[in-house]
């Protein structure tokens, strides 16, 4: 009794055919693709190098800030005074999505969030220019609104503690406004500073309200005096606050320039200072007999411990646009360069460091890449025994990871976490599939009765003809 035959057409299922004619152009022009994946290879590399690393992402819309000191106001004067101007100033800009405030004792902070298209320089510039319309309506004892530099989502990319044994929080201050912070903001990609814990050194008259009513001396008086004497401020309360023009002496053979000296340097010098009223009014009353003149810091507002002592807080903030780990270096290296010139003072730079968490992951993704090559060749060699097959797995997973990389450098995305936690499980995809595709391709091949088992060397499924046949056509070519 014959039996029927029939035969698998073995014809392109799905995209089958457009990948056959891919591998097909690939093993004409073979020695072209190589030179295409060393040439995607070494810009790769090179390129890759100065990719912006960070944490997360840029999440965050372009946004501007804008921040008003106004000595001596409630939050209710601030809103009504400050914020609500700048609020009404700032309402219809382009791209504008939402305007966000916040009003608390002598500080006004408006935030403004544009639209992810909006350019972020233009946007400031539209800001400025409406701040420089808005500014004549604003209390003459505010000070002018500032803008705050641009920073990223995560803003904070390093924390820095300043302590001491030999010099006081106040001689620490000055140390880190005059020149820790000056060099800091000389780094790249470094947008601001904070200080916390600062404590400006001031000459300061604290009144006694008892003393002042026996005297009949109104704070407004001691005010301007204070300020005439020191001919500073920064409430700016008189014309004295002003330095005015010094002038010059003409000799015969030259020209001497007047400059002006400030003559009260110590709180006993400034204690010595007559009212004005008073000496108008025939009466000698001084700075010194209505409260105590002291050299103190202004009032704090937050304060700052280093490893349990007493210290100054730096927090450096970067750019949207910068690389984390470059600016942790140059931070670094600008801290190493002021330390020979502080003798006594110590920095600890690994109170907050974002740049450590980052160096941890793309060690993990060397260990995982390292790793996945040599399951790779394990897998490989236990289900092929072909040395060319496992290497062109090892070229194939570095130039994936370098072309993904390449890819997202393009695209100006930054690498972070997210990024590089997805490469390690496309790796570990990658280096499961090998196994599971041999496995997939051989079922149905081999004997008629349908047991795999694996071809010579040289013969199918090597030979470039060879495709599985059914089962179905297996069972249907078998004799009765």
């Amino acid at each position: 009794m014959a039996g029927t035959s029939t035969k698998s057409t073995g014809g392109p299922v799905g995209g089958g055919g457009v990948m056959r004619a891919i591998v097909a152009w690939s093993l004409n022009f073979r020695f072209l693709v190589v030179a295409v994946a060393c040439a995607l290879m070494a810009i790769g590399l090179s390129t890759v190098r100065n990719t912006p690393v960070d944490v997360f992402p840029e999440f965050a819309p372009p946004q501007v800030s804008i921040q008003t000191e106004s000595l001596g106001l409630s939050t209710s004067d601030v809103e009504k005074l400050v914020t609500v101007p700048l609020e009404l100033a700032m309402n219809g800009m382009p791209g504008l999505t939402a305007l966000r405030s916040t009003s608390v004792p002598q500080l006004s902070s408006i935030t403004l969030v544009f639209s992810d298209r909006t350019n972020l320089l233009h946007a400031r510039q539209l800001v400025q220019e409406r701040l420089s319309t808005v500014r004549p309506t604003l209390p003459r004892w505010a000070s002018p609104p500032v803008m705050l530099p641009p920073v990223s989502a995560t803003a904070r990319v390093l924390q820095i503690g300043m302590t001491s044994d030999t010099l006081s929080t106040v001689q620490l201050s000055q140390l880190a406004y005059w020149n820790v912070k000056a060099r800091l903001l000389g780094v790249e990609g470094v947008a601001d500073v904070s200080i916390w814990n600062e404590r400006p050194e001031t000459l300061q008259v604290q009144v006694d309200p008892v003393r002042m009513a026996a005297r009949k001396v109104t704070l407004d008086d001691v005010q301007r005096t204070t300020s005439d004497a020191l001919d500073s401020g920064a409430l700016q309360f008189s014309t004295g606050a002003v330095v005015g023009a010094g002038g010059f002496v003409d000799t015969p053979s030259q020209r001497f320039q007047v400059a002006h000296t400030l003559a009260l340097e110590t709180p006993e010098q400034l204690a010595k200072v007559p009212l004005e009223d008073q000496a108008a009014a025939g009466r000698t009353v001084t700075l010194g007999q209505i409260g105590t003149v002291v050299r103190s810091n202004t009032p704090l507002i937050g304060d700052a411990v280093i490893n349990g002592r007493p210290g100054i807080l730096l927090v450096v903030e970067k750019f949207p646009w910068g690389n984390t780990l470059k600016v942790t270096a140059g931070v670094d290296q600008a801290l190493k360069e002021l330390r020979p010139g502080m003798t006594g003072v110590s920095f600890d730079s690994h109170i907050f460091r974002p740049a450590t968490f980052i160096d941890d992951s793309v060690h993990n993704l060397l260990d995982s890449l390292l790793l996945g090559f040599l399951l790779v060749v394990v897998i490989l060699v236990l289900f092929l025994f072909e040395w060319r097959v496992a290497l062109i797995s090892l070229i194939t997973i570095p130039l994936s990871l370098t072309a993904a990389l390449l890819v997202l450098h393009l695209a100006g995305a930054t690498v972070n976490t997210m990024v590089l936690a997805g490469l390690i499980i496309a790796l570990a995809r990658w280096s499961t599939t090998p196994s599971s595709t041999w496995r997939t391709s051989c079922a149905g091949c081999g004997s008629p009765g349908g047991s795999a088992r694996r071809p010579a060397r040289g013969s199918p499924p090597y030979g470039s003809s060879w495709r599985p046949r059914s089962r179905s056509a297996a069972r249907s070519s078998t004799p009765p």
